[in-house]
């Protein structure tokens, strides 16, 4: 399927990337990866090590795609170096919640599969997407729920299209999935077509209120036989109930929640499970360009006005967890067509309205975040040996949180894609 993909729409992705990589600007590259032999230094005057931790005037020694060595500032050596002493450098950004290939067509409706059910269309426009969340300072993704980023995730990884690292469920659990049995073969079935991560929806969508339709046999089956395949499972649930039984169930990680009560807290706490709430970016983006959604699938303005409705809901929900110690907040948007590379807006979200300490912003976007993928020994932190994943901010988000949105240089793997801060100077 991948050959007979790349010869049906490698022109058209080869306008698409040419047009990505004349966005860059001035001083980035243009294909994924740190050139061979290459060495870079990333001259710092402040550094969030993405751990809660601060690091004063350091050089940040990068070769082979990782943080080869940290050396006080001056001392690094290398082919480039960048000046980055204006600005706060920290870990990129990890969003564990969108869906990167969603988007609007030309006639500026929400895509429909029955106007063009290829995954080319849908590559090409994750690609697109997947640009736009890169520049965003998002260098790690979590999709949720499609099995055709399949070809996206496979062409980003192999260098071809430049984008976040992106980890995918490739499909979904739902009630209709079957039998406990049934999910069993499911979650199976996505294991091995590659999935990292295994979707679940423990209630309908908020927009049809939100209501559990899962029982306790069925959510144990997909988080047990995601645990049997060395899978972590993301469960989507509004109310009480449903918590309860994804708790008891051993899933990994709760979306949304709008619904939940103040005791309900504790349960995170107890269970361990991460939780991912929105608060800003999703409510926006369906209040803008709802009419752009109105009338495909399940999407009604009825519907949207439920949404906003439990707005209310969802910002006191992140209130009770940003209060109580032991709750691991990360990040997560929910990214969806209209929302891709605004992703930094919800993390500002979470400082000024949802108050957040704005360290504990950086790290659930970061470290917390690592760790609720299990890549808490590869990204998420300044260390050494660590994936050279490095943005830098325009000011300081610890006493400017809106900071935390301006993204102004960004390095993936060693290579630099977005480059706004003072120019490099050879050594």
């Amino acid at each position: 399927m991948r050959d007979a993909f790349a010869r049906s729409v490698c022109p058209r992705l080869l306008a698409t990337l040419l047009v990505c990589i004349a966005w860059v600007g001035p001083g980035a590259d243009p294909a994924p990866g740190q050139p061979p032999g290459e060495t870079t230094v990333l001259r710092a005057a402040r550094i969030l090590d993405g751990r809660g931790g601060v690091l004063e005037d350091r050089d940040l020694v990068v070769r082979d795609g990782r943080i080869a060595e940290i050396v006080p500032r001056g001392a690094g050596r290398g082919d480039r170096v960048h000046d980055l002493t204006a600005l706060t450098v920290l870990p990129g950004y990890i969003d564990t919640h969108v869906h990167i290939g969603n988007h609007f067509d030309d006639d500026g409706k929400v895509h429909r599969p029955e106007t063009d059910p290829s995954v080319a269309h849908m590559t090409l426009h994750g690609a697109e997407n997947a640009y736009r969340t890169l520049l965003n300072g998002i260098t790690t993704m979590q999709s949720l729920g499609s099995p055709l980023d399949v070809e996206l995730k496979a062409w980003i990884e192999r260098g071809v299209i430049p984008g976040p690292r992106l980890l995918s469920s490739l499909g979904a659990v739902r009630e209709g999935t079957g039998t406990p049995d049934q999910i069993r073969a499911y979650v199976r079935d996505r294991a091995a077509a590659g999935a990292d991560v295994i979707k679940v929806f423990a209630s309908t969508s908020i927009r049809f209120g939100g209501v559990t339709n899962m029982s306790g046999e069925q959510l144990e089956a997909a988080c047990g036989e995601a645990r049997a395949q060395g899978l972590r499972s993301v469960v989507h649930l509004h109310r009480s109930d449903a918590l309860r039984l994804v708790a008891d169930a051993g899933c990994s990680q709760v979306e949304h929640g709008w619904m939940l009560e103040p005791d309900d807290v504790e349960v995170f706490v107890e269970s361990g499970m991460y939780l991912g709430d929105q608060i800003d970016l999703l409510f926006r983006n369906y209040a803008e360009r709802g009419d752009r959604y109105a009338g495909v699938g399940g999407y009604t303005m009825e519907g949207f006005a439920n949404l906003q409705a439990a707005r209310p809901g969802a910002l006191e929900l992140f209130h009770w967890a940003a209060a109580t110690p032991g709750v691991r907040i990360v990040f997560s948007t929910d990214a969806n067509a209209g929302s891709h590379g605004s992703n930094t807006d919800e993390l500002v979200a979470y400082v000024e309205q949802g108050g957040q300490d704005p360290m504990d912003a950086v790290v659930s976007a970061t470290s917390l975040a690592a760790e609720s993928l299990r890549m808490e020994d590869r990204i998420g932190a300044i260390a050494t040996g660590f994936e050279a994943d490095i943005i830098a901010l325009d000011g300081d988000p610890l006493t400017d949180p809106a900071a935390l949105g301006r993204v102004v240089f960004v390095m993936r793997g060693g290579r630099v894609y977005k480059n706004d801060a003072p120019q490099a100077s050879a050594r």
